[in-house]
Formats: structure tokens, sequence, C-alpha cells
């Protein structure tokens, strides 16, 4: 299952992050532990930033499938 998260906060980020926007994560125990997350970024990598600049966001099934077919 995805999980998608919403950005809340961008501080020191401005360039990579973008307030209010939904991203897709990768589920990375390592970066869980050190309070990050892994976020896929509009070129498809995947960086690590701080866990608390993100609130997780259910989205119905048909936007997870469209967002999941945009990204490939």
């Amino acid at each position: 299952m995805n999980e998608f998260i919403i950005c809340v906060n961008n501080h020191e980020y401005e360039a990579s992050l973008e307030l209010w926007k939904v991203y897709r994560t990768i589920r990375d125990e390592h970066a869980k532990k050190q309070d990050l997350v892994r976020v896929i970024d509009e070129s498809g990598e995947d960086y690590l930033f701080p866990s608390d600049f993100f609130v997780p966001v259910a989205l119905p099934k048909i936007v997870q499938d469209a967002m999941m077919r945009n990204a490939t």
C-alpha cells in the first residue's frame, strides 16, 4: 500500500519541498528510526526529510491510482 503525506513545513528546503503539496513516500525503517521520511519528488527520485515536515493524508483510491499512474 502506498502512503501519501502533505508538506506542512519546508524551512531550509524551499527549493525541494512545496508547502501543501501531497507527496508519495517509500517505507524506510532505518530512516523512520531517525525521524526522517523518504519522499519521492517530481523527478521520481527519493530523498530524506524530517518527518515532522509532513502529515499523513488519506486519499480516495481513485486519486491514489491516478497519482501512481502519473508517476511511471
